[in-house]
């Protein structure tokens, strides 16, 4: 019996699916682009997003839309293939939509620009809670009044898009669709603290960080953060145990220059001239000679992007290890979430391909090849994009920070000739180098011995007991 229903449950899937791609090959031999949503939709039921995507782009490029059917297929198609692929449109095209997606792609374009209001216009029409787009655009939302500095609205939206995340966590197992739900609700857990850092009230933003659970993947980026508003709190024993937590092996694709300049900053807050100068001459012994030839490296690709789509991939692969700068940023590149959502879809769309063996040789199988064709051209092309974008930032990074400690080797240099000049004291021999008597806590901070594993057990909760030497 069993087997008989398992039969004729597989034999109504294929006669669905036999059906949907019959409906897609009548209307496509119509040849009218302007039954291309009811086409796409029936690419959808497919599964073949990224093969309808071109024909659902045509349309809007070519049509007025004012229908709801249509913005359901374009909600559908994008949620599948991701945003990326269609922010290249114009705004002019999009606007002609008022699917969500559509919606929300036209607020990032917005934001980016820096129109904030324009944004939250864009995101003012009611999505509803069960909406796959809805926690991302909650915190774009939020993002956008947090920078226009409405601190209690954002609070309120970013609060929101924590609860709508869980909800949708818990309704699905899809393993990607959770992880980025997850992430999303975790920047929305930061997002408070990041409001209160920008208007420089860092006593509440130094409680609101600990919201943020260690498990989360985007912990280990935001103890930078931390860091630099402990800096502020002039809490720099706190800074420094925030920024040595990143030398645990765990952390070690970590790419991030600043990490060494705000320590070396730390170090000449409290006077200790010796340690900011170590840091300093630490940080030109790991960075110098590699970055000539990283820079030369990424320029040598210019615009190729397929090249720097292969780069992450060769880098798991075991190349680029003997320049640790490239290999450091293309370890972080490879644990980035924006990175791993582009690339989660193009694996997406490349299973499409057997999908498509499977149809008869004519015309629509044709159309759908190049559909295919391109699509996903455009999403490798797009992660090769994102992936220069940040090697380039990551130089930008690094000549920034050697500006910064070039500052601040001189400043110690000058620090230490005025005290000499004083007549005081360096004490650099026999120093206590750290008394409990330094140490400050909230109450959501604990005080371990560390008799156990540090790097196991309190992992981002050390903290120095440096004595200042400011005089």
């Amino acid at each position: 019996m069993k087997k008989s229903c398992l039969l004729l449950f597989l034999l109504t899937i294929g006669m669905n699916a036999q059906a949907s791609i019959q409906g897609a090959r009548r209307i496509y031999q119509v040849g009218d682009k302007s039954r291309y949503p009811q086409l796409a939709a029936e690419l959808v039921q497919e599964k073949m997003y990224f093969s309808a995507a071109p024909f659902i782009k045509e349309y809007l490029a070519t049509s007025r839309v004012n229908d709801a059917a249509v913005d359901k297929v374009l909600d559908d198609v994008i949620t599948a293939v991701g945003v990326k692929q269609f922010e290249v449109l114009p705004a002019n095209i999009l606007e002609k939509s008022n699917a969500p997606t559509v919606r929300y792609i036209l607020a990032k374009k917005a934001f980016r620009a820096g129109k904030f209001d324009q944004a939250i216009k864009y995101l003012d029409r009611r999505i509803e809670d069960w909406h796959p787009v809805k926690p991302f655009a909650l915190l774009l939302e939020a993002s956008a009044l947090a920078v226009s500095k409405r601190e209690d609205k954002s609070n309120a939206v970013f609060r929101e898009c924590i609860d709508v995340a869980n909800s949708q966590i818990k309704k699905t197992d899809n393993k990607d669709r959770i992880r980025q739900l997850q992430i999303t609700r975790d920047y929305c857990v930061v997002g408070i603290p990041r409001a209160q850092f920008a208007l420089q009230k860092h006593e509440e933003a130094n409680l609101s960080y600990l919201d943020l659970p260690k498990s989360s993947y985007i912990w280990p980026e935001i103890l930078f953060e931390e860091a630099w508003n402990s800096f502020y709190l002039k809490d720099y024993n706190r800074t420094l145990g925030k920024l040595v937590t990143y030398k645990a092996p765990v952390f070690n694709y970590t790419f991030n220059p600043e990490i060494e300049v705000l320590k070396a900053l730390s170090y000449m807050e409290l006077c200790l001239w010796e340690d900011s100068k170590k840091a300093v001459e630490g940080f030109y012994s790991q960075y110098e000679t590699d970055n000539v030839g990283y820079k030369k490296f990424i320029d040598s690709l210019g615009k190729d992007y397929r090249q720097y789509y292969m780069l992450v991939k060769d880098h798991a692969d075991g190349k680029y290890k003997e320049n640790k700068i490239l290999s450091n940023a293309l370890a972080n590149i490879g644990r980035d979430p924006a990175y791993l959502e582009l690339y989660s879809s193009f694996n997406n769309g490349r299973d499409e391909i057997e999908r498509l063996k499977g149809l008869p040789n004519d015309a629509l199988k044709t159309a759908l090849n190049e559909n295919l064709r391109e699509s996903l051209s455009l999403q490798r092309n797009l992660i090769g994009s994102y992936v220069r974008g940040q090697l380039q930032l990551y130089a930008a990074q690094v000549v920034r920070a050697f500006e910064d400690m070039s500052y601040i080797k001189l400043e110690v240099l000058s620090k230490r000739k005025t005290e000499l000049y004083d007549d005081v004291s360096m004490r650099e021999t026999g120093r206590a180098r750290g008394d409990v008597a330094h140490l400050r806590r909230t109450d959501k901070q604990y005080f371990w011995t560390f008799n156990g594993e540090f790097w196991a057990d309190e992992l981002g909760d050390y903290v120095f007991s440096l004595k200042s030497e400011c005089k």
